[in-house]
């Protein structure tokens, strides 16, 4: 079947958004827009952008609660990171920690309460954090250990809740953490 102009316009947008990405080079986005440019069917666009990732995007993951409860919850190593997260600090605490995810999404929501035991929340080197919209509650309140520079295409992390009596941390990894880091880096 034939293509229409908007069909030629979208695979033009998405060579152009690969090559963005660091996909494809200048050169090679130059010969597959002429082609693109050309093409007269779909088997034509197709072969353009097959070994290229889905336009579509992903459906978001649903959003993440942890209860701290009398055990304990924790986030840790490879996980995939939601838009919106739920800490309850309970009677044992809540970790989050995003060292090892690899995560695309251009601003992180994440809800604590600090409770009885707390919520530790530690960020890679590079991410950012807004704490205002905690509110620091009894004796805990907030501790915000992290540096506010924050490296292009990293998450910023929006951080609402209440500190309760043990409070919310936020920090980038301790020196044991860096060192588990380093004998076992992420992907």
């Amino acid at each position: 079947m034939r293509v229409s102009h908007a069909e030629r316009d979208a695979a033009v947008d998405r060579l152009r958004d690969a090559t963005a990405e660091g996909r494809i080079d200048l050169d090679e986005l130059e010969a597959r827009l002429d082609a693109a440019l050309t093409a007269k069917t779909y088997d034509d666009l197709a072969a353009l952008t097959a070994d290229l990732p889905s336009a579509v995007p992903e459906a978001p993951a649903p959003p993440l609660v942890l209860n701290g409860g009398m055990h304990g919850a924790s986030r840790t190593g490879r996980w995939q990171v939601p838009s919106r997260i739920t800490a309850n600090g309970g009677m044992a605490g809540v970790k989050l920690d995003f060292t090892r995810t690899e995560c695309r999404l251009p601003e992180i929501e994440i809800e604590a309460h600090g409770q009885l035991a707390g919520v530790t929340i530690v960020l890679p080197d590079g991410w950012a954090v807004d704490t205002t919209g905690l509110e620091p509650g009894l004796s805990g309140g907030l501790k915000n250990k992290t540096t506010p520079d924050r490296l292009a295409g990293t998450p910023l992390v929006r951080l609402t809740g209440t500190g309760g009596a043990a409070g919310v941390v936020v920090r980038h990894p301790n020196r044991w953490e860096r060192r588990k880091l380093a004998d076992n880096p992420p992907r």
